[in-house]
């Protein structure tokens, strides 16, 4: 997994907290040390000669970023991926009055082949992916994000959850940040609705969604049935319609024969969102969609507690 790409140096400047949900220490740099922002001599210019209406200590006095005033995540997703950071900031500006205002996504991309229909294409994505997350940590850091989130299913690629947090911890090591990931995001969240039988909702074919479900056995929760709609291509999971989706939740996995406890779903590039505020009244049990559970996963920990609207029971609830 390894590539030729310096780490990030470690912050000097920064407060350590405790994660509200995993008790981890993480660290949050402090990206607003003077001078911020520092300016080239010869300082600011009018009409392209110096002037003197700045007070260069004023101007460099620490300010925060304009947008991400309140902290700055790093997101990084496969470069096929199309929906995570369009539903993660759809979740934030909705609740920009809610306390998400200043809090930013800076999207770092890992190069990906998109075909993921038979076993070889798959072990083409995993090869590719898990090469390339070093060089994305490394395009990452150069936003000066304050902590990490990992954009992708790992239990697509990797099996068995002891292989996925093997897998995690290297990743790890390439920045001194602290990361939200899906599997310690959904145990969090299974911890809080006391979660014992679910159902499983993928875009993958059999080889992933079979996986999937070995996360979740492995996690000590019972998969009671499991659906995945077989995207030979994983860019098109973004293209899979919500009717499908609806279908799959309704029909197959949240029944009154199978009594769950939570609907799970997997798959960054497969939005869940809107499905999930219109299901969830109706079934009485949380979905749980990847992407808005790993979202609030990395909100708590970071010590954002209000409660967030227009993403489902988790985000409000808890």
């Amino acid at each position: 997994m390894s590539a030729n790409f310096a780490k990030p140096v470690k912050p000097i400047a920064g407060q350590s907290i405790t994660g509200t949900l995993s008790g981890r220490p993480i660290f949050i740099p402090d990206v607003n040390v003077p001078p911020m922002p520092s300016i080239a001599p010869p300082g600011p210019i009018h009409n392209g000669g110096p002037t003197k209406v700045f007070d260069i200590a004023k101007l460099t006095d620490g300010h925060p970023d304009a947008c991400s005033y309140r902290r700055r995540f790093g997101l990084l997703i496969p470069a096929t991926n199309t929906t995570m950071e369009s539903e993660l900031w759809n979740i934030l500006v909705k609740n920009r009055d809610n306390g998400l205002d200043g809090i930013g996504l800076h999207t770092s991309t890992v190069v990906t082949k998109p075909a993921v229909a038979d076993k070889a294409g798959l072990e083409a994505f995993k090869r590719d992916f898990l090469s390339g997350v070093q060089n994305a940590v490394g395009t990452a850091s150069l936003a000066q994000p304050q902590y990490l989130i990992m954009g992708l299913s790992l239990e697509h690629i990797v099996v068995g959850l002891n292989s996925i947090r093997e897998t995690m911890a290297e990743l790890a090591t390439y920045s001194p940040l602290s990361w939200a990931t899906w599997h310690d995001a959904i145990a969090a969240a299974f911890e809080r609705y006391k979660v014992k039988r679910i159902g499983i909702l993928t875009p993958w074919e059999n080889v992933g969604n079979a996986s999937g479900v070995r996360m979740f056995e492995d996690m000590g929760v019972e998969v009671v049935a499991n659906v995945g709609l077989s995207c030979a291509n994983v860019q098109q999971i973004a293209h899979i319609p919500n009717e499908a989706k609806e279908k799959a939740v309704l029909e197959l996995l949240a029944t009154k024969e199978n009594k769950l406890d939570a609907v799970v779903q997997c798959g960054t590039n497969m939005s869940m969102t809107a499905v999930t505020e219109k299901l969830e009244p109706q079934l009485g049990i949380p979905i749980l969609g990847i992407n808005a559970t790993i979202l609030w996963y990395a909100l708590r920990e970071n010590g954002f507690s209000a409660p967030v609207q227009h993403a489902g029971r988790l985000l409000r609830e808890f």
